[in-house]
């Protein structure tokens, strides 16, 4: 492991809160930081500063922006205006979606935007999209080959635990962060405690690292049973045992 990796919130976890209690659960959880996402917390164009400020006050970083930027659909006006927005936010990356035919160039076009403001831009790494393999990511980074282009790592609850963690060594050089769930095999809505991914996680977050990234690495936890705010702490808690687990 090359970087610490901290614990952090996806925001889009408790869609229904509201910033401040989306701060107050990370918080009473003893997380380190919160990955806002811009479809409904911070959109892009809001007042940042009010949420970093208010992040800084509770002690949570802002490392990551989860834009929804669509390389190659979304017009150049909204790019620049996730990038202001993520640098009032203080992030330090852009979480970007590849949709299926984006270019190398496209990609290449929005990494160059964030870079003018200091930026790293991450791919989701998700289903049906162009970055749903690691395959299919590698070949989009190394066709746009800029230096602030990562990927995020999750895995696919429809492909078995060795495929899974094949896929995440084969990126591992290109990696930022990392979402962190379990789902079943029924897919998104068939949320399952943190737990039940002990085949999996402990070794992914064993072997998360990357020679280019050289800060933090986030694990951002993603989706919880029912949705519910409460099993946060526990969560959270899990996914810190397992992390000390790798630094031993």
């Amino acid at each position: 492991m090359t970087t610490p990796i901290r614990v952090g919130l996806c925001s889009i976890t408790f869609r229904d809160l509201s910033v401040d209690e989306i701060i107050e659960v990370a918080v009473a959880s003893g997380l380190d930081g919160i990955e806002w996402g811009a479809d409904h917390h911070v959109p892009s164009g809001s007042a940042a500063e009010s949420v970093a400020e208010r992040c800084a006050a509770a002690g949570l970083a802002c490392p990551s922006y989860g834009s929804y930027v669509f390389v190659g659909r979304t017009a150049n006006d909204e790019v620049e205006s996730v990038c202001v927005t993520a640098a009032a936010l203080g992030a330090s990356n852009v979480r970007t979606w590849a949709p299926e035919g984006t270019t190398g160039t496209g990609l290449a076009d929005v990494a160059d935007r964030a870079a003018e403001y200091r930026l790293t831009v991450s791919l989701e790494y998700h289903p049906g999209t162009a970055t749903e393999t690691a395959a299919g990511t590698l070949d989009l980074l190394a066709a746009a080959d800029r230096p602030n282009l990562f990927t995020y790592w999750q895995p696919d609850p429809t492909r078995p635990v060795s495929h899974a963690l094949a896929d995440l060594d084969a990126v591992a050089d290109h990696l930022s962060h990392l979402h962190v769930f379990t789902w079943g095999p029924g897919g998104f809505t068939d949320r399952r405690p943190l737990v039940d991914g002990v085949d999996y996680w402990p070794k992914a977050l064993a072997s998360a690292g990357s020679p280019r990234w050289d800060g933090d690495r986030w694990a951002f936890l993603e989706y919880v049973p029912n949705d519910d705010p409460a099993c946060l702490p526990g969560e959270a808690e899990i996914l810190r045992s397992w992390i000390a687990d790798t630094s031993q």
